[in-house]
């Protein structure tokens, strides 16, 4: 059985994720969503709020389970004996971050591949960041997230004032 973990923070998931995980589970006879609980930016959500969005979302996928993780990726993936990461690409930028971090991760899991997806065209401008702003100021968010996502950011966001001051605190260990 071959495994693959996609990991992010989901803050929030939207059609650009469903898109490469949709994608995965179709490669993989399992892929685990890894729920990133320890980023080092700031969250709309919680860690709870986002793995339950993530599988509501992703509930239409039977081979897709989504478990939250505060490990290194590549442990997290041992832990679920994954045998390739899985990480979606839409621009020039993405391709040399996850290139760095696939180098990382090949050095401290030389057992694990790393697979980039190319993001749909019609997904290619989507982030978390443009989905949030664009619901904070009340644009039409119906083709960029699933309704539980768009009904969370409207709750969010309903009546509020600044979008950053609704941001879930987190605590960060730097270098």
């Amino acid at each position: 059985m071959t495994i693959a973990v996609y990991p992010g923070t989901f803050d929030p998931i939207h059609y650009g994720h469903v898109d490469i995980a949709a994608r995965a589970a179709a490669l993989f006879d399992e892929l685990i969503i890894g729920v990133y609980d320890r980023p080092a930016k700031s969250l709309l959500f919680s860690t709870e709020e986002r793995v339950a969005m993530c599988r509501e979302a992703l509930q239409a996928y039977p081979n897709v389970k989504v478990f939250p993780y505060r490990t290194l990726t590549v442990e997290f993936a041992r832990e679920h004996h994954a045998t390739a990461i899985v990480r979606g690409l839409r621009v020039i930028s993405d391709f040399e971050f996850e290139f760095q971090m696939a180098l990382t991760n090949k050095t401290l899991a030389p057992e694990i591949e790393f697979v980039c997806l190319m993001t749909s065209l019609q997904y290619a401008f989507l982030s978390a960041t443009i989905l949030k702003e664009v619901a904070a100021l009340g644009g039409d968010i119906s083709g960029m997230a699933p309704p539980v996502v768009q009904e969370a950011l409207r709750r969010r966001f309903q009546g509020k004032g600044d979008p950053a001051s609704q941001v879930v605190s987190t605590i960060v260990a730097r270098d």
